[in-house]
């Protein structure tokens, strides 16, 4: 048995970040959280932001904590969510920080981008499901406002790119998250000269894009001078959005298979070799994003533990003090199936009184209105599993035409037992769970991968399915679940 790689990841979600140091042995991976803080954004001025400074200190502190601990990493990799960027001027100094995507600016601005170019062909080249938050919409945002930081920018950096250049002060773009932009060809995997010049944007603006598992540079030499690192301690772009670290995490064989990476979103697929652009992926509003290993993830965003995060937020403002599995508890003793709501209403994507905007839905649909915790927490899951029995049926029928044989739930959801078997109760599938970090698994394997010791995506599952545990769900209650699923889709509006 050799000596260990160390490898160092940072796995940034919407509400928090973790430093996660990896050893590789060359056959598995043990994984260590040796920091962690929360990634809180800042309402000023009626603008939505990331405080991006402090997200790069916590940076440095998980590289502090690592020297600490005699951890000296051969590489560090960084993961976080897609969409969001900062603007850097001529001399390559931040004009403003990055704004948050859950910011209302970009109201409007699809149907605005429409008149422009029809959604069907911003579809046919971008391959992108339209949310009103893409980067492209952003953007367009600025430039109706008269931002003066578009004016000034000379370059673009998408969060793990910005966070990746205050590391090593090199710029560049990765693949996986600049395809979360409704900017790029995802059969070329580059830029789309046709949308960029339709709306204006100026290519100077973007850096070149490179793949995943890809050397972004070293570690900037004062920094390696003040931890006691190597000199030579690389930084690699791995990939970075956080949904294709966790989706190359997937401790599955073959491809027929799908997942949700289940967190703050739930993002449900599959993984092929090609994208899929067709009438069928636009119409039910799925995506093609890119994954590693030239794969391209097809997938459906659904609103995810957002809404039971969010509810937890406000309970723990009056008093209250469950934690995620305490809420699932009191959600199990509630009765079935007694309210519904489609998660993806557009009323609960804003922060705010999530219990108060499912009890109106509920009001308004003319269904019991859930007063408990646990009635809530109970309406979030069933929903979510019937939202996601809808996406995966979508997928069978419109994009691959083909039965799917059974689902995997990696990342902080995939441990909800109860969401788990309601899961397989309602798409009638096994569910696999786990592993938990599937994040910060797939950026650490990546970063083994740009060092040369794998080398397939077929290798690095291999390392996940021997160092990691998963557990299987299988379905239940069919009969009770394809009733409440009925009443889902007439409900919804929701086309089966």
């Amino acid at each position: 048995m050799r000596g260990a790689l160390y490898l160092l990841g940072y796995d940034y979600g919407a509400s928090n970040g973790r430093a996660i140091h990896g050893a590789f042995d060359g056959e598995k991976l043990a994984i260590n959280e040796i920091h962690r803080f929360p990634n809180e954004p800042v309402m000023l001025g009626g603008t939505l932001y990331w405080d991006i400074l402090r997200l790069y200190d916590q940076m440095r502190q998980g590289l502090q904590k690592a020297a600490q601990a005699g951890i000296a990493p051969a590489s560090v990799g960084l993961d976080t969510w897609g969409v969001d960027f900062g603007l850097l001027d001529r001399n390559g100094v931040l004009l403003r920080n990055p704004v948050h995507y859950r910011d209302r600016r970009t109201e409007g601005m699809p149907e605005a981008a429409y008149a422009v170019m029809p959604r069907e062909k911003i579809f046919a080249h971008t391959g992108l499901a339209f949310m009103p938050f893409n980067t492209l919409y952003q953007l367009l945002a600025l430039r109706r406002d008269g931002d003066v930081s578009l004016e000034q920018a000379r370059t673009l950096l998408f969060m793990p790119d910005l966070l990746a250049y205050f590391l090593t002060g090199e710029k560049g773009t990765e693949y996986t998250i600049a395809s979360t932009a409704q900017m790029t060809n995802p059969r070329t995997r580059d830029w789309s000269p046709e949308l960029l010049q339709a709306f204006g944007l100026p290519r100077a603006l973007l850096t070149p894009i490179v793949e995943p598992c890809t050397v972004r540079g070293l570690l900037r030499p004062d920094l390696c001078e003040a931890l006691g690192f190597s000199p030579k301690t690389r930084v690699v772009s791995v990939a970075q959005h956080d949904t294709a670290s966790a989706v190359a995490a997937v401790p599955a064989r073959g491809r027929r298979f799908a997942y949700i990476s289940s967190g703050t979103w739930s993002l449900l697929g599959i993984e092929t070799d090609a994208p899929v652009v067709s009438e069928g992926v636009m119409r039910a509003n799925y995506t093609n994003e890119g994954g590693i290993c030239g794969t391209t993830r097809v997938l459906n965003n659904i609103m995810g533990m957002w809404m039971i995060q969010e509810c937890r937020r406000a309970w723990l403002q009056e008093g209250a003090c469950e934690d995620f599995a305490g809420l699932a508890a009191l959600a199990a003793r509630e009765t079935p199936f007694r309210s519904l709501v489609d998660p993806d209403d557009a009323r609960f994507l804003p922060p705010g009184d999530m219990p108060g905007r499912i009890r109106d839905y509920c009001r308004e649909t003319g269904q019991p209105v859930p007063q408990t915790r646990g009635q809530v927490a109970r309406t979030i899951y069933e929903s979510l599993a019937l939202k996601y029995r809808w996406a995966v049926g979508r997928l069978e029928r419109d994009i691959l035409g083909d039965a799917i044989d059974c689902l995997h739930i990696v990342g902080g959801g995939s441990r909800n037992t109860l969401l788990n078997q309601m899961t397989a109760n309602a798409v009638g599938r096994p569910v696999v769970a786990g592993p938990g970090e599937a994040t910060a698994i797939g950026n650490l394997l990546a970063q083994a991968m740009a060092l040369g010791e794998l080398d397939s995506l077929d290798s690095l599952r291999a390392v996940v399915r021997a160092s990691f545990d998963t557990r299987e769900f299988m379905p239940e209650h069919a009969a009770v679940w394809e009733e409440a699923y009925g009443r889902f889709l007439a409900l919804t509006g929701l086309e089966d």
